[in-house]
């Protein structure tokens, strides 16, 4: 079973989805098998190497004032918890194309490097506030699971995987994915938003036996 997961790193939504679709396969006990691949989606493709203030981000973008802000963060903390995700205070909102890059990078690489370098990112950026556009933070990334810091630095140096990343960023939207987590499963049923893990682990049984 071919699974594309699309997501971005800044979308904290993607953090507990991941979680849960985790949690969903565990409890499926191997009895599906999976090729998981993790697919590019920019929630805020304009944010310049800079940054920008979450709290004030935010609520201009999706026009909330601060209690909506409070209470969205507080549902966020409570699903994570579910999951076993934590999140933490979060102050800033960075660009993530370099973090594409590198993660597009190591799925060309054997094994799980891929699945790995995503949930430590997704930490990095929503339990620890680290920036994703800093090559430091993803040469750290990728040495901890051991991969060669070289390596990842000329990823990140020399622009490597840009036009491949716009590209499949390009083709998933043209497929319709406008929102994120969405998981498309064989490349053609789509199971959309953070599900609980019983309703992943659900939705896979019955594609799986659909045959």
């Amino acid at each position: 079973m071919r699974i594309d997961f699309i997501s971005d790193i800044a979308c904290p939504w993607c953090a507990v989805g991941l979680a849960s679709f985790e949690r969903a396969l565990d409890s499926l006990q191997g009895s599906i098998e999976v090729d998981l691949h993790f697919q590019p989606f920019e929630l805020n493709p304009t944010m310049g190497p800079a940054g920008a203030d979450a709290g004030a981000y935010l609520k201009a973008k999706y026009g909330m004032d601060d209690a909506q802000l409070a209470a969205a963060r507080a549902t966020l903390r409570e699903r994570g918890q579910a999951v076993g995700f934590e999140f933490g205070p979060r102050e800033r909102v960075w660009n993530t194309f370099d973090a594409h890059r590198v993660l597009h990078w190591a799925g060309l690489l054997p094994g799980d490097a891929q699945w790995r370098l995503k949930r430590s990112l997704l930490a990095a950026y929503h339990r620890d506030g680290r920036n994703p556009a800093d090559p430091q933070v993803l040469i750290e990334a990728c040495v901890a699971l051991g991969l060669e810091a070289e390596d990842v630095r000329r990823v990140i140096e020399e622009n490597r995987f840009a036009d491949e990343v716009r590209t499949a960023e390009a083709e998933w939207q043209q497929a319709g994915i406008r929102a994120v987590p969405s998981v498309v499963v064989n490349g053609r049923h789509l199971i959309q938003g953070a599900q609980p893990e019983e309703a992943f682990a659900q939705a896979l049984r019955d594609i799986a036996a659909q045959g």
